[in-house]
């Protein structure tokens, strides 16, 4: 049987529920560290308790102590019933957040919860797990996942799932394509009906078209099936927890859901547009 690593849900209080609803463990994400440092709570509802707590440092000054800070965040997740912290900082890595990873993760170890960090903050908190990123536009998402691996070890990293959709040029320099939305996606499959092919290297489905104003365009984009081999990879590699944004991913959930509780996950598409797109 193939094996994936465990699906995480973020989702702001008004996803909450729905986020709930779909079946995986939610990281509630509704707070910020803010000046002092202090933490900063968005209005939860009642039923946001248990899981995990998200926040991120939008607007934080990096000025301040961090043990105070830390203890704030233990003790509302004892309030909430939480059993874990991701800290979505992004960005280059600010000293005192690095100080506040490393305390923290400490701290949530002699409770037995765990404290996911990204990739830019992992020397900083040798006891927490690391968030690779799934997003590439060129490369492997193996070797991505096995480089970090040689770098942390395998044990400390989790996978962060971003759903991707992107229209490239070709050929492209930058290695960079221009975000599709899902309607804009939609419109292009039903418009174009390409043949959709699977990268096993970077985990997501693919297919070319050419346009008479600007030549030949490469898509990438992730569906349900996609999504669902970029877990069962990590959790080849030993890896354990993957987060994966409710907001970006809602309209897969109940197909990725099914998908998982499977042995295995087909390799392309018996047709344009399935899997959830």
């Amino acid at each position: 049987m193939v094996t994936s690593c465990k699906l995480i849900l973020t989702a702001p209080p008004a996803d909450c529920r729905a986020a709930q609803a779909a079946g995986f463990p939610v990281a509630h994400l509704a707070y910020r560290v803010g000046g002092g440092p202090h933490l900063f709570r968005s209005k939860l509802p009642v039923a946001a308790r248990g899981g995990l707590m998200a926040m991120d440092h939008q607007g934080f000054d990096g000025r301040g102590e961090p043990s105070a800070f830390c203890q704030e965040v233990l003790r509302e997740c004892s309030a909430r019933g939480f059993s874990g912290v991701c800290c979505l900082f992004e960005g280059r890595p600010l000293p005192l957040l690095q100080q506040v990873a490393a305390q923290l993760g400490e701290l949530l170890q002699r409770r037995g919860w765990p404290l996911y960090v990204p990739e830019a903050y992992g020397a900083s908190a040798p006891h927490a797990l690391v968030l690779i990123s799934s997003a590439l536009s060129g490369g492997s998402l193996r070797q991505r996942l096995t480089d970090a691996a040689q770098k942390f070890g395998a044990g400390r990293l989790a996978l962060y799932v971003e759903r991707v959709a992107e229209d490239f040029y070709l050929p492209s320099p930058t290695g960079r394509g221009a975000p599709l939305s899902r309607t804009e996606l939609a419109e292009r499959l039903e418009q174009l009906s390409p043949s959709v092919y699977f990268s096993k290297d970077l985990c997501a489905r693919y297919f070319t078209y050419m346009a008479k104003e600007n030549g030949a365009h490469f898509v990438l984009f992730d569906d349900a099936g996609s999504i669902a081999k970029k877990l069962q990879l990590a959790g080849s590699l030993g890896v354990g927890h993957a987060l994966l944004s409710y907001s970006e991913a809602d309209d897969l959930l109940p197909d990725l859901a099914k998908l998982l509780a499977q042995k295995s996950t087909p390799d392309s598409n018996p047709r344009p547009g399935a899997n959830g797109v």
